[in-house]
C-alpha cells in the first residue's frame, strides 16, 4: 500500500509564519505595523493576510469566555461510537452550541466542547440532541466549573 499523502496542506515561508505570530499575539494588530516586525509593506501584509485566511490556514475572531457572555454552562462530551465516528462527527458539527469537535483515539472516539445558556439547556443538548443520533453508544459530560487558561499564541513551526 502507498503511504497516505497529506493533502491542503499550504506550505508557509518564515515572513507568513511570523505574520501569523503578530496576529496570534493581537488579532487587530495594523498590517503596517506588522509590515515593520516582518519587512513587508502593508499592502503586501493584507494581501499574505488575505490568503492565509481565504486557504484556511488562519482565522481572525474574538475569542470569549463562554460564562461571561451568557453561557454559564459549558461542557467537554466524551463520546464513543458504534461504526462510523467521521459520519457521527458529521451530523454533530452542524449544531451551534458545539465549538470544539475533534476525531480521536483512546477512550473515546469523539470529543466535543460545548456552550449552553445553563444546566437545562446542556441536558437538552446531550439528551435530546446528541445522545439521539445514531451510532452513539454512550456518552461522558464532564461539565467545566471554571475557565483557568485559553491561549491561541503557540506560535508556528
Amino acid at each position: 500500500m502507498a503511504p497516505r499523502e497529506r493533502t491542503g496542506v499550504v506550505a508557509l515561508d518564515d515572513v507568513s509564519k511570523a505574520i501569523i505570530e503578530q496576529l496570534q499575539q493581537d488579532g487587530r494588530r495594523p498590517y503596517a505595523t506588522i509590515g515593520k516586525a516582518v519587512g513587508l509593506s502593508e499592502a503586501a501584509v493584507r494581501q499574505r493576510v488575505q490568503k492565509l485566511t481565504e486557504s484556511g490556514v488562519m482565522q481572525i475572531v474574538a475569542v470569549t469566555d463562554p460564562m461571561q457572555v451568557g453561557f454559564s454552562r459549558a461542557a467537554m462530551l466524551g463520546i464513543r461510537v458504534d461504526g462510523d465516528a467521521e459520519a457521527v462527527a458529521a451530523r454533530i458539527e452542524g449544531m451551534p452550541e458545539v465549538d470544539y469537535l475533534v476525531v480521536c483515539a483512546g477512550q473515546y472516539d469523539i470529543l466535543a466542547e460545548v456552550v449552553a445558556e445553563d444546566d437545562d439547556h446542556l441536558l437538552e443538548i446531550v439528551n435530546r440532541k446528541i445522545r439521539a443520533i445514531e451510532g452513539i453508544r454512550s456518552t461522558e459530560t464532564f461539565v467545566y466549573l471554571k475557565l483557568r487558561k485559553q491561549i491561541y499564541t503557540w506560535g508556528t513551526r
